[in-house]
């Protein structure tokens, strides 16, 4: 019985989604945005950079996913990583009309902070309560990505 106890709670304790990071991003925009204020929504966090041919490929269906929920309790920011030049990360933006926020990582500070991102794609869904619900390296199937930020938003925060 004891045994059966201990094993229940640490599947528990073991299953519980790890807390987001804090984090500040540096948007295009000239803005800062940080993941304290985005407390009580469901936000992507995408690590991607310009020279990274799956990041490329997967963007337009990061496009349809943030056009599927925003406005909708939802955020999501596309970090470009320290290595990418803050030149191509802008044009590629606005030559491809980015809908979503863009941030640049100039430190590797974000990457870092984010429990040591360094492959490219890579991806986080984040709770309401600011819990890492979901990590996908390498392209995320959509179709699950997207089944996870419905179940998300249905959620009380």
């Amino acid at each position: 019985m004891v045994v059966a106890m201990a094993a229940a709670a640490s599947y528990f304790f073991l299953t519980d989604s790890p807390r987001a990071p804090r984090a500040t991003f540096s948007l295009l925009s000239g803005r800062t945005l940080s993941t304290r204020q985005l407390r009580g929504k469901v936000y992507v966090v995408d690590f991607w950079a310009t020279s990274c041919a799956t990041c490329i490929a997967e963007m337009p269906q990061m496009i349809q996913t943030y056009q599927r929920f925003r406005g909708k309790e939802f955020e999501f920011i596309a970090v470009a990583m320290s290595y990418d030049p803050a030149g191509y990360v802008a044009d590629y933006s606005r030559t491809r009309h980015l809908p979503f926020q863009v941030a640049l990582d100039k430190s590797g500070q974000v990457a870092k902070a984010f429990y040591d991102v360094r492959m490219t794609p890579t991806t986080f869904l984040v709770d309401k309560r600011g819990h890492v619900v979901k990590r996908i390296l390498g392209r995320p199937d959509f179709g699950t990505l997207d089944a996870l930020i419905r179940d998300e938003l249905a959620r009380p925060a």
